[in-house]
């Protein structure tokens, strides 16, 4: 990649408008939060204002769950830390582009760092892409969606008692699996994906809470590193030599 990262409002209108799809994806799931939001005795503020602040429909799944008075305020602030460590990781894989950049930039951008628009950005990044702005648009329109969708449930969840009925529970679940499809980049992507799963799935029967998420995480990250530690060098030597070409 070169050493040139731009930030403007064209790559971030190019993320917003391919996480489009994405974030109407993700209103079904939105809604089921605020249903149950409002089952667990939220209101449509501070439905939106959790949305708005924390960003995150695993995290606010796990303290919907714990929701109750009185309010265990320390076990929630470290169920959504232990949640989204998986945030670290995550950032750490997109420093060839916001180590370049401000720190306003570069914050401003990884607080709508969300799992599906991550995936998306690095699908840019290992395009060639230097348009690091592209998470940031990708991240706004899925917090539009997000924020008002969770509103909107919580707003007619009086009407609707059982959200498994009408299959919105596996929303999250089928965004996810279509977004791995377009990160798909051969049979070496296999045993790392496998290795993830694996540590995942062992970590989530023995261990409380959600930390199968982190580990899971740290476990397909490692084996792709002991695989190919020269991965990411060698694709971007490729890529510029490719690019050269042209």
């Amino acid at each position: 990649m070169t050493d040139e990262v731009t930030f403007d409002r064209t790559g971030a209108l190019a993320g917003f408008r391919a996480c489009i799809p994405i974030a109407i994806g993700v209103i079904p799931l939105g809604f089921v939060f605020g249903v149950l939001a409002r089952q667990a005795g939220l209101s449509v503020f501070e439905t939106g204002l959790m949305s708005a602040l924390v960003v995150s429909g695993a995290a606010q799944f796990v303290v919907i769950e714990l929701w109750k008075t009185p309010l265990p305020s320390l076990t929630i602030i470290l169920t959504i830390f232990v949640v989204n460590l998986r945030h670290v990781v995550m950032g750490a894989t997109l420093r060839p582009w916001f180590s370049k950049l401000g720190s306003v930039k570069t914050y401003g951008s990884a607080f709508f760092l969300i799992d599906e628009n991550w995936a998306l950005t690095m699908g840019e990044l290992a395009d060639g892409s230097t348009n690091a702005a592209f998470l940031l648009g990708s991240g706004v329109a899925l917090f539009l969606s997000w924020v008002s969708s969770t509103m909107i449930g919580t707003a007619v969840g009086g009407l609707i008692t059982n959200v498994a009925q009408y299959g919105l529970d596996f929303a999250l679940t089928a965004i996810l699996i279509t977004v791995l499809v377009g990160l798909w980049d051969g049979h070496s992507d296999l045993i790392p994906w496998l290795s993830a799963a694996l540590v995942a799935v062992v970590a989530s029967q023995v261990l409380p809470g959600s930390w199968y998420i982190l580990l899971g995480g740290g476990a397909g990250s490692l084996v792709a590193v002991v695989n190919n530690p020269e991965g990411v060098e060698i694709s971007s030597d490729e890529r510029s030599g490719s690019d050269g070409g042209e």
